[in-house]
């Protein structure tokens, strides 16, 4: 049975609940949902275990807070004998608009400290990486407040749609691959 590792960055805390940074949680926590997983603590994260067509996807809310994302990834792959191939990691996005999708099978951190963690402790910028659009509606300065700061009323409102197309995404990429994934949901 195939196994991914689908590490959905966020910080952990409900001052960091329902913010932009912790879409990967949400996006975590609706997966669990549509296939009744229940996520249990453990060493450097919350996990969840769901199965999908001969597929295990492991989803894991790192413990460590987003900066250092990557040491939870890394014992979890380790852990779970997890091959770099079948790593997907979901975070946010300041240079997509609102709500669009990216996946991509390598890359730059792009300014995101917690990619920028994952690739140290990783030792490459080789894994698959979901962004999900928060757009930079912010003044110049003021970056950690926006993606710290909370969806608007208008984002609220196409949040869940937006949410489940993220997480069809990830069944897709464990199920379909990175390519046909990449053309079903880039940009969308």
């Amino acid at each position: 049975m195939k196994k991914y590792l689908i590490a959905c960055l966020g910080n952990i805390g409900e001052e960091y609940a329902l913010t932009r940074h912790n879409i990967g949680f949400l996006v975590a926590d609706k997966l669990a949902k549509d296939h009744n997983a229940t996520f249990t603590t453990q060493k450097l994260g919350d996990l969840a275990e769901i199965k999908v067509k001969g597929r295990t996807f492991i989803l894991l809310k790192p413990s460590t807070y987003m900066n250092l994302s990557g040491k939870a990834v890394r014992y979890w792959m380790e852990k779970e004998n997890i091959p770099l191939e079948n790593l997907l990691v979901i975070c946010d996005d300041l240079n997509i608009a609102f709500g669009t999708l990216r996946l991509k099978g390598k890359g730059s951190d792009g300014g995101h400290n917690g990619l920028k963690d994952i690739q140290a402790q990783l030792n490459t910028t080789n894994y698959a990486r979901l962004r999900f659009g928060i757009s930079s509606n912010f003044e110049l300065g003021k970056q950690i407040n926006y993606v710290l700061g909370e969806w608007t009323d208008e984002e609220k409102l196409a949040l869940p749609e937006r949410i489940e197309k993220c997480a069809e995404a990830v069944i897709s990429y464990g199920l379909a691959g990175l390519a046909i994934t990449m053309n079903t949901f880039n940009n969308k």
